[in-house]
């Protein structure tokens, strides 16, 4: 495919003598050289000023890794509900839901316990509670199925959710 109204005069930095034609092919461009120095632009009431990039940190988490010799060993042994995030790597939906998951651990930490599931490593257990579609939450209580509910929640929507389940069905 040919770009046709790109030229060497209409944008001045890509004046370079392999880019004077104007059907110079879209592949011509990876000659480009761009700045290993990003500057990140920064707007407020004194206009538009730049300054040099940084790396982005993010919080840790601090999660709690337990192991069980099975599943439902580790449901027969909860002392309250457990809620199940069953998700894959691969999910967008479940990347969104695991920060909020995080969050909503620590909020409800004396309500229930979380509990995530790989789906792609586990899937005899997937299979055995009809996961079909990613993410899905099941409550467990007393070791059994006790909700279920499937994807993308707010924190507070999914808060809601919970413990709207756990009252209800008390």
């Amino acid at each position: 495919m040919a770009i046709s109204s790109l030229s060497a005069s209409t944008i001045p930095s890509l004046k370079t003598p392999q880019l004077q034609s104007s059907t110079t092919k879209l592949t011509s461009l990876s000659s480009l050289q761009f700045q290993s120095h990003l500057q990140r632009l920064q707007f407020g009431n004194g206009g538009i000023t730049s300054s040099p990039s940084r790396p982005r940190i993010l919080p840790l988490v601090a999660a709690k890794k337990q192991t069980f010799s099975s599943f439902d060993e580790l449901l027969e042994n909860a002392d309250k509900p457990v809620l199940v995030d069953f998700y894959a790597t691969w999910c967008g939906p479940c990347q969104i839901m695991g920060p909020i998951l995080n969050e909503v651990s620590t909020v409800l930490k004396d309500t229930i316990q979380v509990v995530k599931i790989d789906t792609e490593k586990y899937p005899t257990i997937a299979d055995k509670y009809r996961i079909e579609a990613l993410p899905t939450f099941i409550i467990f209580k007393d070791g059994k199925p006790y909700d279920r509910f499937e994807g993308a929640f707010s924190k507070d929507k999914f808060i809601q959710r919970i413990e709207s389940s756990l009252q209800v069905k008390q």
